[in-house]
């Protein structure tokens, strides 16, 4: 996340630019199990993932929150916290790594809000949880 907001402008393509002029105003949270302090503009998380999503759910304004990261993921959706899944599908398998939806005891619908296929054959879906 840092590299953003240390990059060197000059360098930067216009969809660059465009993603840093986004990216470096939203607020960042980073749960670590190792971490003491974070640089930049992000802060470390102090609670649970409840306790944090509910805190940034109960900021002013309208926005999303966007989850990275496999395991922090499991555990939001295991607490239900999710409301929508934007999944980007990339035409490449791999033998490994933490899957984003381990086995779970509940069954979660969805339905599909848009879906889109790239030229460089990625396929984007968006999703929204049925409740």
């Amino acid at each position: 996340m840092l590299y953003w907001e240390t990059a060197e402008v000059s360098s930067l393509d216009d969809a660059e630019l465009e993603w840093v002029a986004l990216w470096n105003t939203l607020p960042k949270v980073v749960f670590s199990t190792t971490l003491s302090s974070v640089q930049g503009h992000a802060r470390l998380a102090s609670g649970t993932v409840v306790e944090e999503i509910e805190r940034l759910r109960a900021e002013p304004g309208e926005g999303d929150i966007a989850i990275g990261g496999a395991t922090l993921a499991a555990e939001a959706a295991a607490q239900g916290l999710i409301d929508e899944y934007q999944i980007m599908v990339y035409p490449v398998l791999v033998g490994g790594g933490i899957p984003f939806f381990p086995s779970q005891a509940r069954r979660v619908d969805l339905e599909l809000i848009e879906s889109r296929t790239f030229k460089s054959g990625v396929v984007y879906f968006r999703h929204r949880v049925a409740r």
